[in-house]
């Protein structure tokens, strides 16, 4: 079994490329994103860079706002982390 090495997994740094695409496909900006979702634009700053984890409940808020189904950016993670990666 395989431990990640680093706080950012390759699944992590999946995360953020597809939030990201997703917010750019959408015509959003930053600022767009977080008005949609009511917090400053940092949030999404923090979140796009990986400074910022989000929660599975937080990934669907976050796709709605953007019109991105969330089951593709999952199965973008889920196809990027390794079947042998343990969590810690």
């Amino acid at each position: 079994m395989k431990k990640a090495k680093t706080i950012v997994s390759q699944g992590q740094q999946v995360l953020v490329a597809a939030l990201k695409a997703a917010r750019k496909d959408a015509g959003l900006s930053q600022q767009e994103l977080a008005d949609r979702l009511r917090l400053q634009q940092s949030f999404i700053a923090r979140t796009e860079s990986g400074g910022r984890r989000i929660d599975l409940r937080e990934l669907v808020i976050y796709c709605r706002a953007m019109g991105a189904d969330p089951h593709s950016i999952l199965k973008q993670v889920a196809d990027a982390t390794p079947d042998d990666e343990l969590i810690g």
